[in-house]
């Protein structure tokens, strides 16, 4: 489309703002867009519609069909009350939990949704004010719902928020109910179909009950109290930066019996403006500064992170040379899969019944600890909600022990079912008595888990490719490399391929090809080597990019070896990303 006739699609959009059913405000804000000289953040807002996607809504917040706003909100809302009535048809009162982060707007969002929720005759459950996200996951099987939305737009910048809707077992949506609450999301084609006005008999503010009855629960994780009595001491500087662990992490920390838990003050403060960080992800090593700083003035033994929706962890611990470092995702996955199998193994919980869950970009050390002893490995597609999925398929069936992906986020327990940073701080910080314990450091630790299991390396690399060409040639890439394999990557000979858009595995040795049994298929390739190394290769579904997973592995006798089979690694990365081309 060329640009002015863009344009006159924008300003039409625009203009039955002006003259359709929504707020002075917003009219205001939309005029002030119209009468600019520049029209870039007019075309910006209105260029399209804010697609409700299958995690839901995240965007920019703003007046426009392309922004977060009370009216893109509302019709995510209208579209998710219809499904709901339309799917429990027989039940006395639907009802649904409304949680929210600390973003700008997260509040004013949470209570138009109740209305419109109640309006439709929903009975809802509000918390009184911003709580983690996990604890929503809690409260909708605690409190037996069929649905329940949060506000937030987790690591995001602090001009975006968004809306991720849950289903009655505490999960985000899975087929078929991600697409069809989508189907319902977009047959709302006007402002005049959302029922705004709430019915505040059918609307219950709750707080302190789940709190308590939500951190009870994650005081029954705790494998080695034993440990954290000899160590309840420990220097834990914990920073929720400026999000919604503040309200619970701390608690939860003095519950598990640790008494020394040391604030960032500054970074306490709860803000959606984020005002001491750049991205309040704690993915980013300089969301971590100012707790590492603190860490290094008080000499801590560990250093924990939450992000503004407390669902995803960042760690940082002191190597072997008394330095800082951060702990990456595939590492602390890594430590607590190793942590809970050999606890559950000591404490005589493992019968053989038992599993753990990775998604298949997360590092192939787990598989091996799995293996190795006796309990059952999953492999799910990228997405926390894959592995709620794989909880849900063996419920009553088989023990979950823990689950984890590479991008920060674990789960240790069944009572929720999404990623969850207020146990996992809990369990860490256990994780992190339990080696002191043990008389080794956290890194230590990980060095020990290497020795034993074989060293492992991970680097992620992002080729962007923008516009409509860059688009086709991303196309292009991911089918040459399911046209034409590598026989060999760096060296090594490619011995097994992993099509998840086919669903078909190549055992190229022995040239037998086997169905991949996955709920659905995905554009993910895979390639794993003679020498260990596994690369992933996906488009990003977001953004003009192609992601590059690699993993390479190394030998460790002892934790003297750990600097040789890192530089080792990353020879081995490099030699890699020159046979990718990337």
């Amino acid at each position: 489309m060329k640009d002015s006739a863009l344009l006159t699609e924008v300003i039409a959009k625009a203009q039955s703002w002006l003259t359709g059913n929504y707020n002075q405000e917003t009219k205001i804000d939309i005029q002030r867009m119209i009468d600019a000289e520049d029209k870039s953040e007019l075309i910006e807002s209105f260029y399209r519609d804010l697609e409700f996607g299958t995690g839901g809504l995240r965007g920019i917040m703003g007046a426009g069909t392309n922004r977060m706003n009370i009216y893109t909100v509302g019709a995510a809302t209208q579209g998710l009350s219809n499904y709901l009535k339309a799917q429990f048809p027989d039940v006395p009162q639907i009802s649904v939990v409304i949680g929210h982060d600390c973003r700008n707007n997260s509040r004013l969002f949470s209570e138009v949704s109740a209305n419109i929720f109640s309006a439709n005759g929903i009975k809802v459950y509000l918390f009184e004010d911003l709580r983690p996200t996990p604890e929503v996951s809690f409260a909708i099987r605690q409190l037996g719902c069929q649905s329940g939305i949060i506000l937030t737009a987790s690591h995001n910048p602090k001009e975006y928020n968004g809306y991720k809707a849950y289903w009655n077992d505490g999960a985000q949506m899975v087929a078929p109910h991600d697409e069809n609450v989508i189907t319902e999301v977009m047959k709302i084609k006007s402002v005049d179909e959302i029922k705004f006005d709430g019915n505040p008999a059918l609307i219950s503010i709750i707080g302190e009950e789940i709190d308590k009855a939500f951190i009870d629960a994650i005081k029954t994780l705790t494998l080695s109290p034993e440990a954290i009595e000899r160590n309840k001491d420990i220097k834990i500087v914990y920073t929720p930066i400026h999000g919604t662990g503040v309200k619970l992490i701390p608690r939860a920390l003095r519950e598990f019996g640790f008494t020394n838990i040391i604030n960032v003050p500054e970074q306490d403060v709860t803000s959606g403006d984020f005002p001491t960080v750049v991205s309040p992800n704690p993915e980013e090593p300089a969301a971590l500064d100012m707790a590492v700083k603190k860490a290094m003035e008080i000499d801590a033994d560990i250093v924990m992170a939450s992000d503004p929706d407390a669902d995803r962890l960042g760690v940082a611990v002191k190597n072997d040379k008394g330095e800082w470092v951060l702990v990456n995702g595939n590492q602390t996955a890594l430590i607590f899969i190793y942590y809970l199998i050999r606890r559950w193994k000591e404490l005589g919980k493992v019968n053989g019944n038992e599993y753990v869950v990775k998604t298949i970009v997360t590092t192939e050390i787990i598989k091996q600890i799995a293996e190795r002893n006796n309990v059952e490995l999953f492999d799910c597609f990228t997405g926390f909600k894959w592995i709620a999925a794989v909880i849900r398929e063996n419920e009553g069936k088989k023990q979950y022990i823990g689950g984890g992906e590479e991008s920060y986020g674990f789960l240790s327990e069944e009572f929720v079912r999404d990623k969850d940073a207020v146990s996992s701080c809990a369990i860490m910080a256990e994780i992190a008595a339990w080696a002191k314990d043990n008389g080794k450091t956290l890194f230590q630790l990980l060095q020990d888990i290497y020795v034993e299991y074989g060293y492992g390396k991970e680097k992620g690399i992002s080729v962007v490719r923008k516009g409509k060409s860059g688009a086709e040639e991303i196309v292009q890439m991911m089918k040459n490399f399911s046209s034409n394999p590598p026989k060999e990557i760096a060296g090594s000979k490619v011995i097994l391929i992993k099509d998840f858009e086919t669903l078909k595995m190549n055992n190229v040795a022995t040239g037998l090809i086997t169905d991949l049994v996955m709920p659905t298929n995905s554009n993910v390739l895979q390639y794993f080597t003679e020498d260990g190394t596994k690369i992933s290769v996906r488009p990003s579904g977001t953004e003009p990019k192609i992601k590059f997973y690699i993993e390479v592995r190394g030998e460790m006798k002892s934790r003297a070896d750990y600097d040789a089979a890192d530089a080792a690694a990353n020879l081995k990365i490099e030699a890699v990303r020159a046979s990718l081309g990337v």
